[in-house]
């Protein structure tokens, strides 16, 4: 199943089946990323890491530093949806496909800013 984007009436279709949705916080400038898969109608998150801790944002329970992360499994069932916040007042989520990282508001050029970015599996 692809991944269908939208912002508002800008939409895009991406043939993928998985993918890796990163983005950087916005106070402590520390790098996120967490590993989605397709499944039928649904989002599945994987794997997650965090590139290190501050206030806020301490490793889960169970979380393993490996190369300089966090690696934990987030504790979210399967989403039908993925709602983000774009905004120009913190820097936006990136969309990684076969370990190449770009912003993912370039998968939807004309979106408004501020707008929400919905992320789910195409019908």
């Amino acid at each position: 199943m692809p991944l269908c984007l939208a912002a508002g009436a800008v939409t895009a279709t991406l043939a993928i089946e998985s993918f890796t949705l990163a983005w950087m916080h916005s106070i402590e400038k520390i790098r996120w990323e967490e590993d989605w898969r397709i499944e039928g109608k649904t989002l599945v998150v994987g794997v997650a890491r965090i590139r290190g801790s501050g206030a806020g944002m301490e490793p889960p329970d169970g979380a393993v530093l490996k190369n300089g992360a966090w690696h934990y499994r987030p504790k979210v069932p399967p989403q039908t949806q993925v709602r983000l916040a774009h905004s120009p007042y913190t820097a936006g989520y990136e969309l990684c496909l076969n370990g190449t990282c770009r912003p993912l508001a370039e998968h939807l050029p004309g979106a408004e800013n501020p707008t929400t970015i919905v992320l789910e599996s195409c019908p």
